[in-house]
């Protein structure tokens, strides 16, 4: 027995039989495949290819750079972990200060001193932190970075030395040193 209507209704096409591979794709949700673009092959130019780093104002960031930064901060940080140490109790190294310049006596402003030591390492270690984080971005803006630990170095390395001058020029034993030295 044949189905008399089925003869008579033209077939349907299935599903996606008649559609394109861009309504296909958008139907079953996936993403649309970027077009194929056919260029005519050209003469090689002179003209170098540009990174998305270069495109953006930046340059790759050069390996001895880098090398040679991480190193300098990783001898920054070996460097203030040894000098916050000493300067949490700084009285035995300014008393060997005060026999290297040959002021006679023992060093004795203790409390000034631990105070002005703690300063001076918060110093060391804010500053170890401030410059690890500008040189961090540096690198990953692909920016000449090695001078940076040295500048901090430098730079912190001078201040806590000031903050530990003051327990010095405070002491008793080295203000009569210098009144001497005046007095000549």
């Amino acid at each position: 027995m044949t189905d008399p209507g089925s003869a008579e209704q033209p077939r349907r096409p299935a599903f996606g039989e008649y559609a394109t591979p861009e309504e296909q794709s958008r139907r079953a949700g996936r993403p649309l495949a970027p077009p194929v673009v056919h260029t005519p092959p050209t003469a090689p130019s002179a003209v170098q290819p540009v990174t998305p780093a270069e495109a953006a104002g930046e340059r790759p960031a050069h390996p001895v750079d880098r090398m040679a930064s991480i190193a300098l901060l990783a001898y920054g940080l070996w460097n203030v972990i040894s000098t916050v140490i000493v300067y949490l109790s700084p009285s035995s190294l300014l008393t060997t200060l005060m026999q290297m310049t040959g002021i006679s006596g023992t060093f004795s402003n203790y409390a000034q001193a631990r105070t002005w030591g703690i300063v001076a390492g918060v110093v060391l270690i804010g500053g170890w932190i401030a410059t690890a984080a500008w040189s961090v971005a540096r690198l990953r803006r692909g920016k000449l970075t090695w001078w940076l630990p040295v500048a901090g170095g430098v730079v912190f390395g001078m201040l806590a030395a000031l903050c530990l001058m003051v327990p010095f020029f405070s002491d008793p034993a080295v203000i009569s040193y210098l009144n001497a030295q005046m007095q000549k």
